[in-house]
């Protein structure tokens, strides 16, 4: 093989690898730029200029369908790929990869089908492409798309818009700068008026991309001829115009075959009195070997665009394999592993939120600093410790036979019934805990870039976190009570044998001054007592302010640091093979994109390997 056939091959190859992957025409933009990269020919004209026939005789097959009126309603990307001289024709289809058609006249109505998959049985247009790839010794390494024809009006049928739709397609594909155009006009008609000439002029104006193909040289009125364009008088391009004798209708309707075509062909311009000094740079075999030839040179001054390309790619694909993950094993040992490995990541980044690495562990602080004091300060103290309140409790507590000194069952019963009130503000600070740890256990999964291949295991691993988290909510909320509870079990009698002790003289108790004056000691001894109360409760409150954040983080925070999936991972121990792998069962749609990238991946790494190959054998 040629280094001419290795490079255009080579293009070929990508190409078709490209479209088998989906990366043409859409998709993800990294390698969609890739095909954008290569070079093609995009084949344009009007309708009727005779296209058609001109990409049968390069093919050297009668394959396309035909009709009156828009017969090309899809773009169709033809690959063309030389094989060894002896082996047989076949095509094949990019929607229909596993399928080799060996007869043309299939491959033509597959076209037609296709066609009308998308678009209908209506005249109307589709950008979307169809891929075939054709296989033949007697074809060159080439890659042409055949483009829907340029028209002036709309027909009955057909959207007012059509003419525009049409020439913004076209417009899609003859813009980029790696696309050849080969522009179809034909001979009978004045070449000012050339559809083709037109729009190829308005996208290479230099004419550097431009191949300019004449056809329907044979139907010229006589007398006349295309000299002057085909020798570039009447419009000139950087590349030689080429002129080309297709089969004629009654040929076609006979079913004439494209090799006698071909002779008959190279005898009309070889024996032509107009044409015989150009006869050997006429004629489609010559417009084939043009083309490769050009291919060749501007494959050459792309290898190293296309290098940088492929390499970027490369680098880009290796990356999302990382973070995508790479395939887990099918035995049971592996997967377990894998299991624990995955809990461990969540696990890790769990700890960062709660030890500061990461946001999130200082609303805990928040509700010790913030939530709790605060609570502790709208405890209804005032209205429990009122005159009227205490009075009330006090007489209750002595019964029939009032207190003599100090009311000690009085003190006792306004303490405990106070300190029930820490009760609210000590479980609150356990459920205020526990919703920031919940919420720290699904931000945490959330931002464990290996557990989103595995929404099952995803949901496991929170309802085992979250069940830990309950039961330390459980045992926190115990521990709390249990510090109100024994602030209630046994009272501090220092603070009270510090107390002042009442002294109080009155006068006569028949005297109604004394009478007031007794009064008014009593609605001070029963405001002292309150006092002493308040007292008590705001040491006790100082201490519990204290004492329950010390408990809750023991009891939540502690566990939840060290062992939050320890229960999850004597359970997962005993799970045998078909569990485990129910626990990886990853998302479809990731596992597609999984493998997509990997056939990219395998794809880029071939082409680079072709690449070096060649630009090594220039």
């Amino acid at each position: 093989m040629t280094t001419m056939e290795s490079l255009i091959g080579l293009v070929n190859r990508i190409q078709r690898a490209c479209t088998a992957l989906g990366d043409y025409g859409g998709g993800d933009q990294a390698f969609s730029s890739l095909w954008d990269a290569l070079p093609s020919v995009a084949v344009v004209g009007g309708q009727s200029s005779g296209k058609s026939s001109v990409l049968e005789s390069i093919v050297g097959r009668d394959f396309l369908p035909r009709g009156s009126g828009i017969v090309t309603r899809r773009p169709l990307v033809l690959q063309l790929h030389k094989t060894e001289e002896g082996q047989h024709e076949y095509a094949e289809f990019g929607h229909m990869q596993r399928r080799r058609f060996t007869d043309f006249a299939l491959v033509r109505k597959e076209i037609s089908d296709e066609t009308e998959r998308i678009t209908g049985k209506t005249k109307q247009i589709s950008p979307v492409p169809i891929h075939l790839s054709i296989y033949s010794p007697n074809v060159v390494n080439l890659t042409l798309i055949d483009l829907p024809g340029l028209t002036k009006v709309a027909v009955e049928g057909q959207a007012e818009s059509i003419v525009q739709d049409i020439e913004n397609m076209v417009r899609s594909y003859v813009e980029k700068p790696n696309c050849i155009i080969l522009a179809i006009s034909p001979a009978n008609q004045d070449i000012a008026t050339s559809d083709a000439i037109k729009l190829a002029r308005e996208v290479d104006p230099t004419g550097e991309r431009t191949f300019g193909v004449l056809t329907k040289l044979d139907l010229m009125d006589k007398g006349t001829n295309a000299l002057d364009v085909l020798e570039g008088r009447s419009y000139r391009l950087q590349h030689p115009w080429v002129g080309i004798v297709n089969r004629s209708q009654a040929d076609i309707n006979k079913n004439v075959d494209m090799v006698i075509a071909r002779r008959k062909e190279r005898e009309y311009f070889s024996t032509s009195p107009d044409y015989g000094h150009l006869a050997s740079k006429m004629g489609s075999e010559y417009l084939a070997k043009l083309l490769s030839r050009h291919l060749e040179s501007v494959i050459r001054a792309r290898i190293p665009s296309i290098t940088s390309l492929i390499n970027k790619s490369i680098d880009e694909l290796e990356s999302e394999m990382d973070h995508l993950g790479r395939p887990i094993a099918v035995d049971a040992g592996a997967q377990l592993y894998t299991i624990l490995e995955l809990c461990r990541a969540f696990d890790r980044i769990f700890k960062e939120h709660l030890e500061g690495g990461r946001p999130g562990g200082d609303r805990i602080y928040g509700v010790f600093d913030n939530q709790l004091p605060a609570a502790l300060r709208k405890l209804p103290f005032d209205r429990h410790l009122s005159l009227q309140n205490v009075r009330k409790i006090v007489s209750e507590a002595d019964g029939y036979q009032p207190h003599l000194i100090a009311p000690e069952q009085g003190y006792r019963r306004l303490i405990e019934g106070s300190l029930n009130y820490f009760r609210g503000p000590a479980e609150a600070s356990v459920d205020a805990v526990h919703f920031v740890l919940k919420e720290l256990v699904r931000k945490s999964i959330g931002e464990c870039k290996e557990l989103k291949r595995f929404p099952t295991l995803q949901s496991t691993i929170a309802g085992a976190a979250n069940e830990a988290l309950e039961r330390f909510r459980e045992e926190s909320k115990k521990t709390v009570i249990r510090l109100v509870d024994m602030e209630s079990s046994y009272l501090t009698v220092d603070f009270f044998r510090k107390l002042p002790q009442e002294v109080e003289k009155v006068g006569n108790p028949g005297n109604p001054a004394a009478a007031n004056t007794i009064d008014r000691i009593s609605e001070g001894h029963f405001r002292r007592i309150a006092s002493n109360v308040s007292s008590y409760i705001n040491m006790i409150s100082d201490t519990l302010r204290n004492t329950i954040p010390k408990a809750v983080v023991y009891c939540q925070v502690k566990e939840a640091k060290q062992c939050l999936l320890n229960y999850f991972y004597t359970q997962i121990g005993k799970k045998e093979g078909k569990q485990l792998a129910d626990l990886l069962d990853e998302d479809p749609a990731l596992m597609e994109r999984r493998l997509q990238c990997a056939k990219r991946l395998e794809l880029y790494k071939k082409a680079r390997d072709e690449v070096d190959s060649v630009s090594w054998a220039r």
